[in-house]
């Protein structure tokens, strides 16, 4: 626990600042609050599968475009790490990490000019930051398959033309408004942008998705200034009936298998059966478990949604105690400084280090006082990385100036006040501070002296 004298904050020197290492910018817009939109032709499942994702009531009717504004929801990430610690603090406040996903009405062919109120549509997919591209298999008369009959192949061309022929058509009016300015003109700046968007205008001409190629750091800058849909990174999910499921089979499951293998190399696929999960919502823990364990099946909700966050490339830390457990995201690559501004600016401020332990370091000693014993517990600098599970103590330097600045604490003799109760109770709850000497509460508020004041602060 770090401990710092009031009078001696303001004297302290401050580290001298190293040459950070570059880390190459990840596809994608840059932030902790990311969504996944569910991406398909109409009736293919979406809303349905929304529904069971989220435990919502949004429409699901068996016509197209029952969805006209996205439902959007989140739904905590499974993990069984977060519910071990939770489990052993036995803690007054448990905090998951959540994947935002927004359900975005069924797309059709021509829907980049403007069919099926298609423009809409692919301006909602153009707020989301990665796909869940939901895929019918299963046959079922009682409801319509917009294109006659179930094809999934032909439904992946579609969506797939769809997307790339709208990101087309944007490229083609980027680069010829650049082209006035780069060509014709003489700003030389935006040269750079011009060349990387024909660049990756040429890729998708050839049918090559922007974010299968491998692009330099200048490239990605660029890239992500636009945030092409094409660029998103897209799980399939496969919709079987719940017979198919169960047994694992269907004719079209090596098909679309290839075509992914094709189109989209690497991207994950994943079979769930809606009706299935549907039926699933209505049981209670233990009907849930004995109906799966009868059919020989398990639910695929789980893997969806960790796949859905890891998509995202979002990964999350842990601060374990009593008070709280609480899993922070933040995305990959992301180092110790910003991982603590994430729980408060003042911690990255000031970061000195960061305290570590591993999950599975503190699974296996089951007590931090263990680990240390071990020896792996660690203390990291600036440049630490954060790894997805760490758990984390941070060390920081308050900042006398800081806090004179924000509610002036420490400037005038006597007692003053920190000004609203609304922050006195953040600050009690964000840090679990303590002060030490001479302190008064008066009608819920904080009220310290000048001087002689030792602060404690941590975020177990």
């Amino acid at each position: 626990m770090l401990c710092l004298e009031a009078s001696s904050l303001s004297s302290r020197m401050a580290p001298k600042k190293k040459e950070e290492a570059q880390i190459p910018p990840l596809i994608g817009r840059v932030g902790t609050n990311l969504k996944i939109g569910i991406v398909g032709l109409p009736n293919v499942g979406k809303s349905s599968f929304f529904n069971v994702l989220t435990k919502s009531q949004a429409s699901a009717e068996n016509f197209p475009f029952c969805t006209i504004d996205p439902n959007e929801s989140r739904v905590a990430v499974p993990d069984e790490r977060f519910d071990y610690l939770c489990e052993f603090y036995k803690p007054a406040s448990k905090v998951p990490a959540f994947l935002n996903v927004v359900d975005i009405a069924g797309l059709v062919q021509g829907a980049h000019e403007g069919k099926g109120l298609g423009n809409a549509f692919l301006s909602n997919i153009s707020a989301c930051d990665a796909i869940f591209h939901v895929v019918r298999v299963f046959d079922e008369e009682s409801i319509v398959h917009v294109e006659g009959d179930v094809d999934p192949v032909r439904d992946l061309d579609i969506i797939h033309d769809e997307l790339r022929f709208k990101d087309l058509d944007y490229l083609k009016k980027q680069i010829e408004s650049l082209e006035r300015s780069v060509l014709r003109g003489s700003d030389k700046k935006k040269k750079p942008e011009y060349e990387t968007l024909v660049k990756i205008l040429e890729h998708l001409e050839n049918n090559q998705l922007p974010r299968k190629v491998l692009w330099d750091i200048k490239e990605l800058e660029v890239l992500n200034k636009h945030l092409l849909l094409t660029a998103k990174p897209v799980i399939y999910l496969v919709n079987l009936s719940e017979k198919d499921y169960t047994r694992k089979k269907n004719k079209w499951l090596p098909k679309l298998k290839a075509w992914i293998d094709s189109h989209d190399t690497g991207a994950l696929l994943i079979p769930f059966s809606c009706a299935l999960e549907m039926k699933l919502l209505d049981m209670d823990d233990e009907e849930k478990e004995k109906y799966l364990k009868e059919a020989g099946t398990t639910s695929a909700l789980e893997k969806i949604i960790v796949q859905g966050y890891k998509i995202l490339q979002l990964i999350y830390f842990f601060t374990s105690g009593k008070d709280e457990v609480k899993a922070w995201t933040i995305q990959k690559n992301t180092k110790a400084p910003q991982a603590a501004g994430k729980i408060h600016t003042d911690f990255e401020k000031g970061f000195i280090m960061a305290e570590i332990m591993s999950y599975t370091d503190f699974r296996e000693h089951e007590s931090e006082v263990a680990v240390k014993a071990a020896g792996k517990y660690k203390q990291k600098g600036r440049d630490y990385i954060v790894e997805d599970g760490d758990i984390i103590f941070f060390k920081f330097n308050a900042g006398a100036d800081a806090w004179r600045q924000r509610e002036n604490v420490w400037l005038q003799p006597g007692f003053t006040s920190l000004e609203t109760l609304n922050y006195t109770v953040d600050y009690f709850n964000t840090f679990s501070t303590h002060y030490l000497g001479p302190f008064l509460i008066q009608n819920n508020i904080l009220k310290i002296p000048p001087c002689r004041v030792l602060v404690t602060m941590a975020t177990t």
